[in-house]
């Protein structure tokens, strides 16, 4: 327990948020143990999905408790000091720069087999790969998703200037267009004349665009909590970091995105 909670009298003499001591450190570690085995059991016999289930149901509880129990933080105007909160954005910084290393990692098998790098691989796409149509739906979702980072920023900066109609209606539209993006990309699978089985680049395909996709779908969810808080009055001008860490976070999803479509869609095309 945080110093200030022991002693209601006193303050603490450095501006940092002490939290008190929470259950989701261990119910999180315990939904991760959880979920590892029962996706273990579950490659080994796909009919048993009860673990895997569970593992995912605590999962989703731990995610929603805990961050719960930040935002409740970030209301009693006292816990997020402008130290914390400067903290909070190095964190998400940081985490960013994670993923980065991630996109990092599916670009370099891309190119090690697209740049003749493999002695396995003497033509790109492989032999019997048909890939998709560059200036079709990859392109469509192109110009969805950098919209959405145009949406974003206007609500952004209807935000910073205290207009909370204009700001809950550019976000509303940026979320919309990440659920569309989300329809096309699931249409774009299932119209694709290669499987995930087929090959080196049916398997850097579905993994670097489905990868980016799950972050689409994180994205979204983001930015629908950011909406709620948003019409329930939890933002203003001077204190958004919840819909700041938001932000980064899909225009980080932009970005990728850009590479993706570069590369791997045009230029991986051959």
């Amino acid at each position: 327990m945080s110093h200030a909670s022991s002693h209601p009298d006193s303050h603490p003499a450095h501006p940092y948020h002490l939290v008190d001591p929470s259950p989701w450190p261990l119910v999180g570690s315990i939904s991760a143990l959880v979920l590892a085995y029962g996706g273990v059991t579950y490659f080994h016999h796909r009919d048993q999905t009860t673990i895997l289930l569970l593992g995912v149901a605590l999962l989703l509880v731990t995610m929603a408790g805990w961050w719960r129990d930040v935002i409740r933080e970030s209301r009693d105007g006292q816990s997020h000091t402008h130290e914390v909160r400067h903290g909070l954005r190095l964190g998400m910084a940081l985490f960013i720069a994670s993923e980065v290393m991630f996109f990092a990692g599916f670009f370099w098998a891309f190119f090690h087999s697209a740049l003749g790098v493999a002695p396995t691989t003497t033509q790109w796409p492989p032999a019997g790969i048909v890939p998709l149509d560059t200036w079709h739906l990859p392109f469509i979702n192109t110009l969805i998703l950098m919209s959405s980072g145009l949406t974003l920023t206007r609500g952004h900066h209807a935000l910073m200037e205290d207009r909370i109609g204009p700001t809950t209606r550019w976000l509303a539209l940026t979320i919309a267009l990440g659920v569309l993006f989300l329809g096309l990309q699931i249409h774009e699978y299932g119209s694709a004349l290669f499987a995930f089985k087929d090959g080196i680049y049916p398997s850097v395909f579905y993994m670097a665009t489905g990868f980016h996709g799950f972050h689409v779908f994180v994205g979204v969810c983001f930015l629908a909590v950011c909406l709620v808080r948003t019409l329930g009055g939890q933002f203003s001008a001077k204190r958004h970091l919840g819909f700041q860490a938001a932000a980064w976070y899909w225009h980080f999803v932009d970005a990728v995105w850009i590479f993706l479509f570069v590369w791997v869609y045009w230029w991986g095309n051959g």
